[in-house]
C-alpha cells in the first residue's frame, strides 16, 4: 500500500493533476503517512534530486486546534524545490499553488548559525486543496518550493518580529514570528525530536507566520521579516 499511495501522489505532482482523498479508505493512519512521505520522497532522490532540509508544518496553535492535532508535522525539501530569491515560479508545472511567509534558519554542527526570510511555496496534490492530517503527511506536507533571502545572523528576540506578505506591492497577509511555536527557534528542537538529526548545511523552514495565498500567473510575491530582510518571487503561466 505505501509504494502505491506514493507512486499515485507523484504520478499527481508529475503530471499536474490532482488526485481524489485516499485517507478514509486506505486506512491512512500518521505512522503509515510518513512512511509514504519517505517513499514519495525517494521516489525524487531517484531522480537525481537531493535533500537540503526539512520543513515544518501546523506550528501554529490556531493551526493545531483546527486540525484536532496537538504536535507539529514534518516534510523534506529538495534541492529542485529551491526557487533563487527574486527568481520565476512556472506555475503550469503546479497545481493549485498558493505562498505563505516562513523563517528560515541554516544549521550547522546541531545549531542554527544564520537566519533569513523565506517564502514557501506549498502545493496540495489533492483535489480542492482539501485533506485531512494523514494525507497531507504522506504529500510531503504540501512542500513545492522555497525561496531564502539573504541569511544573517540571528539577531537578539526573533520571538515576536513582524511578519508582512505583500502581492504586487499590496499587503496580503500581516503576522508575526511568533504564530510560528511562539518563538521560532523551537522549531530546531522540533524538527530534531521529530526527524532525527539535522545535517550540517541545511535549511530549516520554521512554519509559517500566516495564512497562505493563492499564487497567480503574472504576481510579484515579498515577504519581510522585521530586522531580517527580505525575499521574493515572480510567477509565470
Amino acid at each position: 500500500m505505501i509504494d502505491t499511495l506514493a507512486g499515485r501522489l507523484d504520478e499527481a505532482a508529475v503530471s499536474r493533476t490532482a488526485v481524489a482523498q485516499f485517507g478514509a479508505d486506505a486506512g491512512l493512519d500518521v505512522a503509515t503517512a510518513y512512511a509514504v512521505q519517505e517513499a514519495l520522497v525517494a521516489r525524487r532522490l531517484d531522480r537525481g534530486e537531493t535533500v537540503v532540509g526539512l520543513k515544518l508544518g501546523l506550528t501554529s496553535r490556531a493551526k493545531m486546534a483546527q486540525m484536532g492535532v496537538d504536535e507539529v508535522i514534518w516534510g523534506r525539501l529538495t534541492d529542485a524545490m529551491h526557487v533563487p530569491d527574486g527568481g520565476t515560479v512556472s506555475l503550469s508545472e503546479r497545481i493549485h499553488p498558493k505562498v505563505e511567509p516562513e523563517v528560515a534558519f541554516l544549521v550547522e554542527g546541531g545549531a542554527i548559525v544564520a537566519v533569513a526570510p523565506a517564502i514557501e511555496l506549498i502545493d496540495s496534490r489533492y483535489l480542492d486543496f482539501r485533506f485531512t492530517l494523514p494525507e497531507v503527511i504522506a504529500d510531503n506536507t504540501s512542500a513545492s518550493g522555497f525561496v531564502v533571502g539573504p541569511w544573517r545572523p540571528v539577531p537578539d528576540g526573533v520571538d515576536n518580529l513582524g511578519v508582512l506578505l505583500e502581492v504586487d506591492g499590496r499587503v496580503a497577509q500581516v503576522g508575526s514570528t511568533a504564530a510560528i511555536l511562539g518563538d521560532p527557534r523551537r522549531a530546531l528542537p522540533e524538527a530534531a525530536r521529530l526527524a532525527g538529526e539535522l545535517r550540517d548545511g541545511w535549511v530549516l523552514l520554521a512554519g509559517a507566520a500566516t495564512a497562505a495565498v493563492p499564487l497567480t500567473p503574472g504576481a510579484h510575491v515579498r515577504v519581510t521579516v522585521e530586522h531580517i530582510g527580505t525575499a521574493s518571487l515572480r510567477a509565470s503561466a
